[in-house]
């Protein structure tokens, strides 16, 4: 499969405030010399992820192979192969699973405003009566789903994780609890900019103490994410993997119609 590339260049404005000679020493009676803005190392990252979220304003659909893992009640779960379709008005998500094994043929649908806000699911391992060989409407944030899985479908796709990340950023700036670490990288065939950001201080209430994410380079849209869990005594050096999501021979505004989400 052949992958079609964003080509879609944000323009980034970085503009010097002047100020007239009554603000420029604060030496005189009554001025004010306005505080220096405090920079982060999050700031270009979260600049990055900002024009992400533009240029992904630009896509209709896209469809892909999604590479996942996650660590599910403290064990991990098996490598997941899910052939994706994904449309962004309404909000559409179709995955249909080509490994492991035991998953071979799992299909889930969900769109937004449909089916009275349920998913379609067709699975053996769910605990479902005829699944296999059925769809069957079930809530999204049904416990049996959720025994498999850290996110319901609602957090599926690549808009989501740009609106996630922008968000757990933008509160580790506000702490100044970062160290970030960038680097020009390769991931599937595309040239990518890899940005990894470490706790400095241990944060209870964050989702994890340490990620990866690698953006492609023209558009900036993240195309792998690893999440990692805080050092612990006998935990991998990083950190032990939470989840990984990796978003393979993407193509994008192929001209997905609601048949492709109709089960």
């Amino acid at each position: 499969m052949s992958a079609i590339t964003l080509r879609i260049f944000g323009t980034m404005m970085f503009c010097v405030a002047t100020f007239s000679p009554a603000f420029s020493t604060g030496q005189e009676k009554g001025t004010v010399v306005p505080a220096r803005a405090e920079l982060s190392q999050l700031d270009q990252p979260l600049a990055w992820l900002h024009e992400a979220k533009r240029n992904y304003g630009a896509v209709k659909d896209y469809s892909c192979v999604l590479v996942s893992q996650e660590r599910v009640g403290g064990k991990l779960e098996e490598q997941n192969i899910i052939q994706l379709k994904m449309k962004t008005e309404p909000f559409s998500v179709h995955m249909r699973w080509l490994a492991p094994k035991k998953q071979q043929g799992q299909e889930v649908v969900f769109v937004k405003g449909k089916n009275s806000g349920k998913m379609r699911v067709k699975s053996s391992i769910l605990g479902f009566t005829n699944s296999a060989l059925l769809f069957m409407s079930i809530d999204p944030n049904d416990p049996r789903v959720l025994q498999h899985s850290r996110h319901t479908i609602l957090e599926a796709g690549l808009g989501n994780m740009i609106d996630q990340n922008l968000m757990h950023w933008e509160t580790s700036r506000k702490i100044a609890n970062s160290k970030v670490d960038i680097t020009q990288s390769r991931y599937n065939n595309r040239a990518c900019i890899r940005i990894e950001v470490t706790a400095i201080r241990l944060d209870p209430s964050a989702y994890c103490h340490r990620s990866v994410i690698f953006l492609e380079k023209d558009s900036k849209i993240p195309i792998r994410l690893e999440n990692y869990d805080r050092p612990r005594d006998g935990s991998q050096p990083g950190g032990d993997l939470l989840e990984e999501f990796s978003y393979v021979n993407l193509q994008f505004n192929v001209g997905l119609t609601e048949k492709d989400f109709d089960r």
